[in-house]
C-alpha cells in the first residue's frame, strides 16, 4: 500500500529495487552453482561407474528374490495359518470374555425361573433386583438382555397375582380353621386356669396346715393327688397341644407381605388384608339363627371369634405394620359390641338354666382366653351380670315347677316316723327341733308334712345352682354372698310365695290342707335362719357384716299364712253357705218339730270336727276362724228372716227357727275352740236373737191388729144389728145370732187386752 500510496513514481522505484535484488540473487546462485559444480560432476562420474555394478546387483537381487520367494512360499502359508489361528484365538478370547460377562446373567435368569417354578417368589424378586441393578446393565447391548428386561415386569405381575392368590387361599384357610384354632386356644386357657387354681389351692392348703392339721392332712393328700393328676394329664397331652402356627400355614401372608413390600406396594397389601379381614370378622360375628338352642352353637360361635383374634394377634406380633395394636383394638371393640348384642338377643331365648350356665362358662373361658391375648374383656363380665339375672329368672321358673310338683305330691298330713332311724333321716333333711316331741316315744308324728323338708332341700339346691353362676366371675366373697342372698330372696318372696298363694287358691285344697299349709309355713319360716347360716358357710362371710343382706322369709311365709287363714275363713263360710242352701223352712207351718233342723245339726257337727283339726293352729287363728264362722252363720240365718221375698211367717215357723238359734247358742257356749273369754262367742248370735224377737213382736202386733180389726168389725156388726132391726129380739134365730156376736166381741176384747198387756 505504501508502494502505491506514499509517493508518486514509487512503483517505478520499487520495481527498480526489485530488479536490483533479483540480480543480486542470481549472482549468488551462480556463485553457489559454480562452487558445487565439481562435486556434481564427480557424483555423475561415480554413478556411471556404479551403473554396471548396479545392474549386476539387480540381477543377483532378482535371482535372490526369486529363490527367496520360492523358499518363503511355505513360510507364508504357515504364517497365514498362524495369523488365522491368532485371529481365531483373539475371537475366542473375546467370546470367552463376553460369555463370562453374560453367563452370570443367564445363571441368574435360570435361577429366577427355577425360583418361580418352586414358588420362591420373594427370592425371585430379590434375584430380579440383582439382575436389574447389577447384571443386566453389563450386557444391555445384547438382544437377549432386552428380552429379559421386557419379561421382568411381567414376572413381577405374575408373582403379585400368584402371591395374592396364595393370600386368598390363606384367608379362606383361616376362615375354615378359625373355629379349631379358637377351640384349641380356649382349651389351653382353661387348662392353664385349672392348673393355676390347683396351685393356688395347694398354696392355701400349705398356709393353713398348722391351724387345721388333722383335716388338712386328708385334704392335702387329696389335693396332691389332684395336682399330680393335673401334671400327668399335662404331660400326656403336652404333645397334643397345638398352636395357631400348627393349624394354619402363615407363610403365604409373610410371603405376600414381603413381596408387596419389595414391589413398593406394601400399603396396598395392608389395606387389602385389613379390608378382607374386616369382612371375615363380620361373617364370623354373624350367629346362626338356631345358636341359642344348643351349647354347641355357642361354643362354635365363640371358637370362631377366638380363632379370628388369635390369628390377628399372631399377625400383629410376627409382622411389622401389617396390623397394628390400634387396628386390632378397633376391630375388637367393634366385635365386642356385636358379640354383646348377639348374646343379649340369643340368651333371652334360653329357658333352660343348664344351658344358660353352660353359656356363662363359655363366656368366662372366652373372656379369659382373649384377655390372655391382651384384649379388654370388662364389658363381657358386665354382660355376665345381665345374664346372671336371666339365669336367676330361668332358675326361678324351674324351681316354680319343682315347688308345684312338691305341693301336688304332698298329702298335707304330719310326717309319721316309726323309729329313730326314720327320725334322723327327716332331721338330716330339715332342721327341726322340738324338745317336747323328742320326749315322746316312737312311733310319733312330726307336725309338718312331707313338702317342708323337700322345699328346704330345693331351696338349698337353688342356692347351689345360683352359686355355680357366681363362680369364675372374678368377684369378691362379699359380692357373691350378696348375689346369693338376693337370688334366694327372689326365690322366697316371688316364686315360693306365688306357688303358695296359687296353692292356697286351688279349689281342691280343703280346710285340713289349709291348716297343714299354715303349719308348714311356720316351720319354713323358722328354717330361714339356717338358710342364712348355709349361705354364710358357703361364702365364708359372717352374718354380722354390715354388707350382709338378710333373707325375707319372715314376710313371705307370714303373707302365705295370712292368705291361708283368709282362705280358711272363706272356705268355712262357703261350707256354711252350702248347708244354709239345703235349709228348707216351712214358714207357714202351724207348729215346730220340737227339735232343731237337720241341716243345722249337720252344720254344727261339721264345725265341731273342723275346729278339732284347728288344735295345731295358733290360738288366735283358730279363735278368729271360729268367730268368723259363727258370725257368718248368724248373718246367713238373719238374711233368711230378713229376706224381702218372705211375705208371711207363722208362729210355728218362728218357734222352729228359735230352736235352731238355741242350738247355735249352745254350740257357741260349748267352747268349740278354747281361749274365748266369757260369752264372747255367744255374742255372735245376739243380733240374730234380736231379729227373732223382732219377728215374734211383729207377729204379735200383726195378730193384735187383726184381733182389733175383728173386734171392730163385730162391734160394728152388733151395733148395726140392733139399729136395723128393732124386732129382731122377738125372733129366736136373730136373738141367737145377736148373742153369738156379743160372745165373740167379748172374747176378742179379752184377747186384745191380754195381748196388749203382754206386748
Amino acid at each position: 500500500r505504501s508502494v502505491y500510496d506514499d509517493q508518486p513514481n514509487a512503483h517505478q522505484r520499487f520495481m527498480e529495487k526489485l530488479d536490483a535484488c533479483i540480480r543480486n540473487h542470481d549472482r549468488e546462485i551462480e556463485k553457489m552453482c559454480n562452487f558445487h559444480h565439481q562435486g556434481f560432476v564427480d557424483a555423475i562420474t561415480e554413478l556411471l561407474k556404479v551403473r554396471a555394478d548396479a545392474e549386476k546387483l539387480k540381477v543377483q537381487v532378482t535371482d535372490t528374490n526369486r529363490r527367496l520367494q520360492d523358499a518363503g512360499k511355505e513360510v507364508i502359508a504357515q504364517t497365514e495359518e498362524i495369523i488365522r489361528c491368532r485371529v481365531q484365538q483373539r475371537n475366542i478370547t473375546t467370546v470367552v470374555e463376553k460369555l463370562q460377562l453374560c453367563l452370570p446373567v443367564l445363571e441368574m435368569y435360570s435361577k429366577l425361573k427355577e425360583q418361580m417354578n418352586v414358588k420362591r417368589y420373594y427370592s425371585a424378586l430379590k434375584t430380579m433386583e440383582q439382575l436389574e441393578n447389577l447384571y443386566l446393565p453389563r450386557v444391555s447391548q445384547y438382544r437377549f438382555c432386552q428380552i429379559m428386561i421386557e419379561n421382568l415386569p411381567k414376572l413381577r405381575e405374575e408373582i403379585k397375582e400368584i402371591s395374592m392368590s396364595d393370600l386368598k387361599d390363606f384367608l379362606e384357610s383361616i376362615r375354615k380353621h378359625s373355629d379349631r384354632i379358637g377351640e384349641t386356644a380356649m382349651k389351653q386357657a382353661q387348662q392353664q386356669k385349672t392348673f393355676s387354681t390347683t396351685l393356688q389351692k395347694q398354696n392355701n392348703l400349705n398356709y393353713g396346715r398348722n391351724m387345721h392339721l388333722g383335716r388338712s392332712r386328708i385334704l392335702e393328700s387329696k389335693n396332691e393327688i389332684t395336682l399330680k393328676r393335673t401334671f400327668e394329664d399335662d404331660d400326656e397331652h403336652e404333645e397334643e397341644v397345638l398352636t395357631a402356627q400348627d393349624l394354619v400355614d402363615f407363610s403365604p401372608v409373610y410371603r405376600c407381605l414381603h413381596i408387596y413390600s419389595v414391589l413398593g406396594d406394601g400399603e396396598v397389601f395392608e389395606n387389602y388384608y385389613r379390608k378382607q379381614r374386616r369382612k371375615q370378622a363380620r361373617l364370623v360375628l354373624q350367629p346362626q339363627s338356631s345358636m341359642h338352642e344348643t351349647v354347641e352353637g355357642y361354643r362354635r360361635y365363640f371358637s370362631q371369634i377366638v380363632g379370628f383374634f388369635v390369628v390377628e394377634d399372631h399377625i400383629l406380633h410376627v409382622t411389622q405394620g401389617l396390623v397394628t395394636r390400634t387396628y386390632t383394638d378397633e376391630l375388637w371393640n367393634m366385635a365386642l359390641s356385636k358379640i354383646i348384642a348377639v348374646l343379649r338377643t340369643h340368651s333371652s331365648y334360653c329357658s333352660d338354666p343348664d344351658l344358660v350356665l353352660e353359656l356363662k362358662n363359655l363366656i368366662v373361658v372366652f373372656a379369659d382366653t382373649l384377655q390372655g391375648y391382651g384384649f379388654p374383656v370388662n364389658r363381657l363380665f358386665d354382660l355376665l351380670f345381665e345374664i346372671r339375672d336371666q339365669y336367676n329368672e330361668t332358675l326361678l321358673k324351674k324351681w316354680s315347677g319343682l315347688f308345684r310338683d312338691i305341693f301336688e305330691a304332698d298329702n298335707y298330713s304330719p310326717i309319721p316316723v316309726a323309729n329313730e332311724e326314720e327320725y334322723k333321716i327327716v332331721i338330716s333333711k330339715f332342721p327341726f327341733q322340738d324338745p317336747e316331741l323328742d320326749k315322746q316315744s316312737f312311733p310319733k308324728k312330726l307336725p309338718m308334712s312331707q313338702s317342708v323338708p323337700q322345699i328346704y332341700i330345693q331351696v338349698k339346691e337353688f342356692i347351689y345352682a345360683s352359686l355355680k353362676f357366681s363362680e369364675s366371675l372374678h368377684r369378691s366373697s362379699t359380692e357373691i354372698d350378696d348375689m346369693l342372698r338376693k337370688s334366694t330372696n327372689l326365690l322366697l318372696t316371688r316364686t315360693l310365695s306365688s306357688c303358695l298363694q296359687n296353692l292356697i287358691k286351688k279349689p281342691h285344697i280343703g280346710l285340713t290342707e289349709l291348716v297343714q299349709i299354715i303349719i308348714n309355713t311356720t316351720h319354713l319360716e323358722q328354717a330361714c335362719k339356717y338358710l342364712e347360716d348355709f349361705i354364710s358357710n358357703i361364702t365364708n362371710i359372717s352374718q354380722v357384716s354390715v354388707h350382709t343382706a338378710r333373707l325375707y322369709g319372715l314376710s313371705t311365709f307370714k303373707d302365705a299364712r295370712h292368705a291361708a287363714e283368709g282362705e280358711i275363713y272363706t272356705k268355712l263360710n262357703q261350707k256354711i253357705d252350702e248347708f244354709i242352701q239345703i235349709a228348707d223352712y216351712d214358714w207357714t207351718m202351724s207348729e215346730s218339730d220340737g227339735r232343731a233342723s237337720g241341716y243345722l245339726m249337720d252344720l254344727i257337727n261339721f264345725l265341731r270336727s273342723t275346729f278339732q283339726v284347728f288344735t295345731h293352729l295358733p290360738g288366735k287363728v283358730a279363735q278368729t276362724a271360729c268367730m268368723s264362722a259363727c258370725q257368718h252363720l248368724s248373718t246367713s240365718l238373719m238374711q233368711m228372716l230378713l229376706d224381702s221375698e218372705l211375705k208371711q211367717i207363722s208362729m210355728g215357723a218362728i218357734q222352729q227357727f228359735n230352736l235352731d238359734v238355741i242350738q247355735c247358742e249352745l254350740f257357741a257356749s260349748s267352747e268349740p275352740v278354747p281361749g274365748f273369754q266369757g260369752d264372747t262367742l255367744q255374742l255372735a248370735f245376739i243380733d240374730l236373737r234380736q231379729v227373732r224377737h223382732y219377728w215374734i213382736f211383729r207377729l204379735q202386733i200383726m195378730f193384735l191388729t187383726c184381733l182389733c180389726h175383728l173386734l171392730f168389725y163385730f162391734s160394728r156388726m152388733k151395733d148395726s144389728s140392733k139399729k136395723n132391726n128393732i124386732f129382731a129380739q122377738f125372733r129366736k134365730n136373730d136373738r141367737d145370732k145377736q148373742k153369738l156376736i156379743e160372745t165373740v166381741v167379748k172374747q176378742l176384747r179379752s184377747l186384745v187386752n191380754g195381748m196388749s198387756q203382754h206386748t
